[in-house]
C-alpha cells in the first residue's frame, strides 16, 4: 500500500487548504444552490453514500453539510483516476481531503485507508456505483458499502440523492448549467447483517426513494 494513501487517511490538510474549500463551497452554493432537503443529516460519525452523475457531486454534497459536519467529513476516491495527474491529486489530497483507495488491484486491502480513515473518527462521503452515471436514478451498488458497514457498525449509513447534477454537469461537459440542486438526506439505515445482496439492495433502494421523480 502507498505509504502517502496510508499517510493522507489519518491528517486534515493545511489551514489555508481548508479556507479555499470553504471558499469552493460558497461557489458551489452560489452557483447551484446545494440546498439541503429532506431528513437533517445525522449528528456523530456519518458514512454517507450518495449517486454519482457529476464532478460536482463531491462538492455539492460537502456544501450541505454544516461547517462542523463539513470538517470531519472525508470524501472517498479512485486512485487511478485523481492520483493520474499531479494537479489531480494536489485537489484530491489538500483541497478536498479525499481518501484515495487503489481499484486496480494492487497488493493489500484496497479498503484499507478507509478502514483507517473511519477508525481515525472521520466521516466519509461513498458513491457505491463506483462510476459516474448520465442517469437520475443510480446503477447497481458495489460491495464496498457492505463491508465498511459490518467493519463499521457504529458509524451510520446515511442515503443521499443529488438532484439535478446530471443535468448541470453531466459526464464530458466542462460549464455547467443554470439549474437548481438540492441534496436530499433519507433516513439512516440498519445495520448490515449477513445477506449482502439484500443490504446493497436496501441501500440502494434508500437513494431511489429520496428522488424526487420517484
Amino acid at each position: 500500500m502507498d505509504a502517502q494513501l496510508n499517510l493522507a487517511s489519518r491528517r486534515l490538510p493545511a489551514r489555508p487548504y481548508r479556507v479555499l474549500r470553504e471558499l469552493l463551497c460558497s461557489l458551489v452554493r452560489l452557483l447551484v444552490g446545494a440546498y439541503p432537503c429532506g431528513q437533517p443529516p445525522a449528528s456523530g460519525q456519518v458514512v454517507y453514500f450518495a449517486n454519482h452523475t457529476s464532478h460536482l457531486d463531491t462538492l455539492t454534497l460537502l456544501s450541505a453539510l454544516s461547517l462542523r459536519a463539513r470538517s470531519r467529513t472525508r470524501p472517498v476516491a479512485a486512485l487511478d483516476y485523481w492520483g493520474a495527474k499531479p494537479w489531480r491529486r494536489w485537489v484530491a489530497e489538500n483541497l478536498l481531503n479525499v481518501v484515495l483507495i487503489d481499484r486496480c488491484g494492487g497488493s493489500g486491502d484496497p479498503l484499507a485507508p478507509v478502514h483507517e480513515a473511519l477508525a481515525a473518527g472521520f466521516s466519509l462521503i461513498l458513491f457505491p456505483e463506483g462510476t459516474r452515471r448520465d442517469t437520475e436514478l443510480p446503477g447497481p451498488f458495489k460491495s464496498g458499502l457492505y463491508h465498511l458497514a459490518r467493519a463499521h457498525p457504529r458509524a451510520q449509513l446515511t442515503p443521499v440523492y443529488l438532484e439535478n447534477l446530471h443535468r448541470i454537469l453531466p459526464k464530458g461537459a466542462r460549464l455547467p448549467l443554470p439549474l437548481i440542486n438540492k441534496v436530499w438526506f433519507g433516513a439512516p439505515l440498519a445495520p448490515a447483517g449477513d445477506d449482502k445482496t439484500a443490504f446493497l439492495a436496501h441501500a440502494h433502494a434508500a437513494v431511489c426513494a429520496l428522488s424526487p421523480g420517484h
